[in-house]
């Protein structure tokens, strides 16, 4: 499958329109376009523009690969918490992840 392709699927496995994930994503509903249709080739910045408006890991996007690994990983380590600290856990990868979000802009 190509990038384009697999773009394609994720945005409508999530059930986005080609207008909406281009807005979230920073670019043109017709560059997002051409990106699906593998008529343009893209730059590391619209790379992660998408994958982070798709909730999904570059690598993931780049070679169809890790998001599962990375979804397993975290679900098996979440389910070593004793259920009354998952809200805990929840508030705290919140805090990481704007943190996260805030260092790299």
């Amino acid at each position: 499958m190509t990038v384009g392709a697999r773009v394609m699927q994720l945005r409508l496995g999530r059930g986005y329109t080609r207008e909406q994930l281009a807005y979230l994503a920073g670019i043109s509903e017709k560059f997002l376009y051409e990106i699906e249709t593998d008529k343009k080739g893209f730059s590391a910045t619209t790379l992660m523009g998408i994958s982070k408006a798709l909730e999904v890991s570059l690598d993931y996007i780049m070679y169809g690969s890790e998001y599962r690994k990375y979804e397993e990983e975290i679900i098996s380590t979440l389910e070593r918490f004793n259920p009354n600290t998952l809200e805990r856990v929840e508030r705290l990868l919140d805090v990481l992840y704007e943190i996260t979000v805030k260092g790299n802009n």
